[in-house]
């Protein structure tokens, strides 16, 4: 157990301003989509599928315990176009046809409760933690074979013929969005991933027209709005998730810084002419991030279950040792620590200055667009929410860690500045964990006085009751 952030769970809990609750769940229109507040849930999952991409009652029970909890909109987990881009195993796809009824029925579920549900298209390109069995004999398609600067992770660089392919494949992946009868989607267009590894200078190694100036590096992601738009229509919701600042050397400070706010602000210029109706900002370019999601690095759980990935990059064998052994561990809490400057002396996540971390940086880019823009960093108190909203920072805000710690939150905020139970620590146990169990809160100091460890398993494993498999 980690110690605990800087909110006294002891003290008289504090009342909603009515005046914050007022604008928190005021409806929010998009060009084509109406949301009933704005609190959106950012794309989190576990690897709770089955392990050829077919969907699970788990992964339905999943998403409507967050719909149930009164988030206004959804956003899924990274669901893979191809399963040569997956992130991981046991992920549900979108890469064809057959795959659409699961995601209907999911809708179906979470719609329920007057909650929207948008699809998260998503290709890992060297981002790949666990490739499986089906990829064992080949690397993900990536904008340059140059490994990641963390893991080591690595991919072969697309042709020209093959970029415009996954472009194609993007466009198909949406279709089935619209004809499953979901709300929208999110292009997957930060973190690390496919678009990051084309649009950041630090990463994107090309010699042709996908290489090069901010405008090349931008061409693929322009090309798969155009396509995306051409397939699923103008009056269909789609959402680009950008990270305006790469943050790249964060860890490894010998790499360069990559782009900065200046290029990122420009970029969501270019995917507001190209046709998105909302730019959602978080930062940093790869997952996980020093700063996203903010908090610390869970060593002696990374001890645990980093083994998954030991074959998966040239340097995560160099990372096991590193979270192995206890001697070791200094080194990589100070690379991981050394720009984190929301964490207090002993380690632990100072609220007041990670709630809202990105805020800056989505407040730039909505004064440079006329769309709508939705920020994550680590919101969770109905006063800092509402602040940002009140200052023009932000439309919306997202939440996933905080809601796996308090799915029902949304529904405090009615009430309460804050949850009703123990708020998320950002521990980030959570986030580690998923390599290899249920996505949940692992934070066990949160359950002391409710049941202790026992009651955090039986809560994580809450989503596999009534399972029989979905197909």
């Amino acid at each position: 157990m980690g110690p605990m952030p800087n909110i006294d769970p002891s003290r008289p809990r504090r009342a909603v301003d009515p005046d914050d609750r007022a604008l928190i769940f005021a409806p929010l229109a998009f060009r084509n989509l109406t949301v009933k507040n704005r609190l959106f849930r950012s794309s989190i999952s576990g690897r709770i599928d089955n392990y050829d991409g077919s969907g699970t009652l788990a992964r339905i029970n999943f998403e409507e315990r967050f719909a149930r909890g009164g988030v206004g909109a959804i956003i899924s987990s990274h669901a893979p176009i191809d399963v040569r881009g997956r992130i991981l195993p046991n992920y549900a796809t979108i890469d064809r046809d057959e795959r659409i009824a699961f995601w209907r029925a999911i809708g179906e579920r979470v719609h329920r409760h007057d909650c929207k549900f948008i699809v998260q298209l998503s290709y890992s390109g060297r981002q790949q933690d666990i490739a499986g069995i089906e990829n064992r004999k080949r690397l993900p398609l990536g904008a340059s074979a140059k490994a990641d600067q963390f893991n080591g992770l690595r991919s072969t660089e697309m042709s020209t013929e093959e970029v415009r392919g996954l472009v194609k494949k993007f466009a198909a992946a949406a279709r089935r969005v619209r004809e499953a009868g979901l709300d929208g989607i999110e292009l997957h267009s930060s973190n690390g991933y496919i678009f990051t590894q084309f649009l950041s200078s630090a990463i994107n190694r090309r010699r042709d027209e996908y290489g090069g100036s901010p405008a090349n590096r931008a061409r693929f992601l322009l090309e798969v709005i155009a396509a995306v738009r051409q397939e699923v229509g103008r009056d269909f919701f789609l959402m680009a998730k950008l990270g305006p600042v790469d943050h790249h050397n964060a860890v490894t400070f010998w790499e360069g810084r990559g782009d900065g706010l200046e290029t990122g602000v420009r970029l969501a210029k270019w995917v507001e002419e190209a046709g998105v109706d909302a730019i959602h900002v978080s930062t940093g370019s790869m997952f996980p991030h020093p700063r996203n999601p903010a908090g610390p690095l869970p060593l002696e759980v990374c001890a645990e279950v980093y083994p998954s990935m030991i074959s998966s990059g040239v340097h995560t064998f160099r990372n096991y040792l590193l979270f192995r052994y206890r001697a070791l561990r200094p080194i990589v809490r100070f690379l991981w620590s050394r720009t984190q400057t929301f964490l207090r002396p002993d380690g632990a996540v100072d609220i007041d200055k990670a709630e809202g971390l990105n805020l800056p940086d989505a407040a730039a880019v909505k004064a440079a667009v006329s769309i709508p823009v939705v920020c994550t960093g680590g919101f969770q108190r109905a006063h800092r929410i509402a602040a940002a909203l009140r200052a023009g920072q932000c439309d919306a805000v997202s939440m996933a860690r905080a809601l796996l710690a308090n799915p029902g939150l949304p529904r405090d905020l009615e009430t309460w500045d804050g949850p009703d139970d123990p708020p998320c620590s950002f521990c980030n146990r959570c986030l580690v964990n998923v390599l290899e169990h249920p996505l949940a809160c692992y934070d066990e100091a949160r359950f002391a006085n409710r049941g202790g460890y026992d009651a955090m398993i039986a809560e994580a494993m809450s989503i596999f009751q009534s399972e029989s498999g979905f197909g």
